[in-house]
């Protein structure tokens, strides 16, 4: 097989876990967030089926942390097409909640989202007051950073799956990691301080993650933020590797996804 077909494949590999409703989630493609010269930025909508939607349900982002036109230079397609993005969109959304695929230029284009969300709220049928973010990889440093930045107070919580985190004392691996695999790392030079003292984290690690270094700024980060007493779930996949929730189908990686889902739900629609 190709390399080219790999990466086809791959591209196209959605979660391990299906639950009851995702074939009825009711999909909005292409909402205008902002407009640029190179055209306009969108996000995909997927919202609850009409069974369990409410008038204004609470939001998942996820957190894109490498520009739209690399990664579809590199994939042949944009990020909220992948099957990972598609599949837990339709996760969230079976679960009563609103999930958000966008596309970008720059990573930073996250804030613009965010602030179109909270502006459009009632439109799009999201509770601007309860917005959660999901990231995973290369794509947590973004994610760390709007978190840092508040959102004007919407940003109710978050779930980092294996993923970078935060270059905390002398370390220099997720600078490293950065410059390797090429997505941004916006929390240069930040610190757990910076993080919101009440928000609630959840973080997914993959026991058997060959990233280099990645388990380690895990291990760095958790080991800081509970000195600080942050509000942290951490789930050690003891069996894992990176992106488990793609590649590891087992009853195992389906139980830390139904986790994921549970801790966005507790958080999101208490």
């Amino acid at each position: 097989m190709s390399q080219e077909s790999e990466r086809d494949k791959m591209m196209k590999k959605t979660a391990v876990l299906e639950i009851p409703g995702m074939d009825a989630v009711i999909l909005r493609r292409d909402i205008e967030y902002q407009a640029t010269d190179a055209g306009a930025l969108t996000f995909d909508l997927y919202a609850p089926p009409t069974s369990v939607a409410v008038a204004r349900a609470p939001a998942v982002v996820f957190v894109s942390g490498y520009p739209d036109p690399g990664f579809e230079s590199v994939f042949g397609c944009k990020r909220k097409e992948i099957g990972q993005s598609t599949s837990w969109g339709r996760l969230v959304a079976a679960s009563g909640l609103v999930g958000i695929n966008y596309t970008n230029r720059e990573p930073s284009d996250l804030h613009a989202l965010l602030e179109r969300l909270q502006q459009n709220a009632a439109s799009l049928g999201i509770d601007e007051r309860r917005i959660g973010l999901w990231a995973c990889s290369g794509n947590v440093p973004m994610a760390l950073s709007a978190l840092m930045r508040g959102a004007s107070g919407s940003l109710r919580c978050a779930a980092l799956c294996y993923g970078f985190m935060l270059d905390l004392g002398a370390s220099t691996r997720v600078a490293e990691a950065a410059a390797q695999f090429r997505f941004v790392n916006p929390c240069a030079g930040k610190s757990i301080d910076d993080l919101p003292a009440d928000l609630p984290l959840f973080i997914a690690r993959a026991g058997q993650d060959r990233m280099p270094h990645l388990n380690e700024t895990i291990d760095d980060f958790v080991a800081g933020a509970l000195v600080r007493n942050l509000p942290v779930t951490l789930v050690n996949h003891a069996a894992a590797p990176h992106a488990f929730d793609l590649l590891d189908d087992s009853e195992a990686s389906r139980e830390t996804i139904r986790s994921i889902l549970g801790f966005l739900r507790f958080h999101l629609l208490a």
